[in-house]
């Protein structure tokens, strides 16, 4: 008999903690075909895109602060080859939004003039600090958790985009999580990423599975709701994105004036 679970709901989204890397995983294998190499004997998920220009590794660190997933592009036409990486911790939700993007079929909309356009209409205002290791025009989230900003190397060279969930200047309150976007990375897939970020909508996970740093900083409420409706949650994306990468066939002209059968006479 069908049967309630509870649930936690989280929000801010970049603090929910990671969750089940399926919704990520099996969207991408099922609905865009990408095809999986497994090996049972290595701790590892490798997914290659069908024009095998893109990939995406998971690979398991015993550090959570070090990048356990990777997704790779290779250089193709005027496209140069790209890397976005994230930490163990980072809310699967947010790593689709990416991959979503990138296996959208729809041409990329066109690219506004400035990046930072859909987190400052969220209410994110530059950062109130300097460090030193990253350029003074990046943007802090409203509560001071996150920030992303454009790491400078040697020269004020920009060369990629940082995403971290806390003010590193608050000592107190540990880092959650990293992604990294290298500076080739295409503007749908930073802009898919910082809408992830912005995205109200708060996030399912299970109550004892929230992370110290959303429960004392973050905004949880918990609730109870069908396992059906959580159970389904992952095969009503899967389908969702099946019809979204499916090309709708024209409808096929009749050849001629239809002609009704003549009935045989018993």
């Amino acid at each position: 008999m069908p049967h309630d679970i509870d649930i936690a709901l989280v929000a801010p989204r970049y603090l929910a903690g990671p969750g089940d890397p399926a919704w990520v995983t099996v969207p991408l294998h099922r609905a865009c075909r990408w095809s999986t190499a497994r090996n049972p004997l290595v701790p590892r998920v490798i997914l290659t895109s069908p024009d095998q220009l893109a990939q995406l590794r998971i690979i398991p660190d015993p550090d959570p602060a070090e990048p356990w997933w990777t997704l790779r592009h290779a250089h193709h036409g005027d496209q140069r080859a790209w890397s976005v990486t994230f930490d163990a911790h980072t809310p699967v939700e947010i790593i689709a939004a990416v991959t979503d993007a990138r296996t959208d079929p729809a041409p990329p909309p066109t690219a506004s003039g400035d990046p930072y356009e859909t987190l400052r209409v969220a209410g994110w205002h530059a950062p109130r600090y300097h460090d030193g290791l990253t350029s003074p025009d990046g943007m802090s989230s409203p509560d001071g958790l996150a920030r992303v900003d454009r790491t400078v190397h040697e020269g004020a060279r920009t060369s990629g985009w940082l995403v971290e969930t806390v003010d590193t200047s608050v000592h107190r309150l540990p880092t959650l999580w990293r992604a990294y976007l290298d500076g080739d990375t295409p503007i749908q897939l930073v802009a898919a990423l910082f809408g992830a970020l912005t995205d109200q909508t708060p996030l399912v996970r299970e109550p004892h599975r929230v992370p110290h740093l959303a429960a004392t900083h973050g905004r949880t409420t918990t609730g109870r709701v069908s396992a059906e409706t959580v159970a389904f949650a992952l095969e009503h994306r899967v389908t969702a994105l099946a019809q979204r990468n499916t090309p709708t066939s024209p409808a096929t002209p009749p050849s001629g004036p239809h002609v009704p059968q003549q009935r045989r006479a018993r």
